[in-house]
């Protein structure tokens, strides 16, 4: 089994630079440094997990349920326009940020399209489509 994070890139003998420690960090000192970060993240996520259980456990609703139809909304919108885009020859999510960007199509919230932005729009319409299919 392969090694992953900072222990599997250093088995790999990538070159490191931290900023605190200088171009000649020490290896060690390297893998403690990535052990402690790991042990953070996974604490962090567990903290989440539990305290988004505790809400849900006391009743609270989570996530923006008013927010919902209007996504719904935007997706039905322009999920036309993106597959007009790609048919156009725009393959990519960044080709198809800028078309809309040059088209003066803004986000939901008034933004300028990010590759990630139309990547999340794809995803939202595949789960509207999902959604609506397994209603049939």
């Amino acid at each position: 089994m392969a090694a992953t994070g900072v222990a599997g890139l250093m088995a790999q003998r990538v070159p490191f630079i931290v900023a605190e420690l200088g171009r000649d960090a020490d290896p060690f000192m390297l893998h403690l440094y990535a052990a402690l970060a790991e042990k953070e993240r996974s604490l962090i996520a567990e903290r989440t997990k539990a305290a988004l259980a505790s809400k849900r456990a006391s009743g609270a609703r989570l996530g923006n349920p008013t927010n919902l139809t209007h996504a719904g909304a935007l997706v039905s919108d322009l999920l036309p326009v993106v597959l007009a885009i790609r048919q156009t020859g725009a393959k990519t999510l960044e080709a198809m940020s800028q078309a809309l960007n040059q088209r003066g199509i803004r986000t939901a919230r008034g933004g300028a399209w990010r590759a990630s932005s139309v990547a999340n729009l794809v995803v939202r319409a595949q789960r509207i489509s999902a959604l609506q299919q397994s209603l049939l």
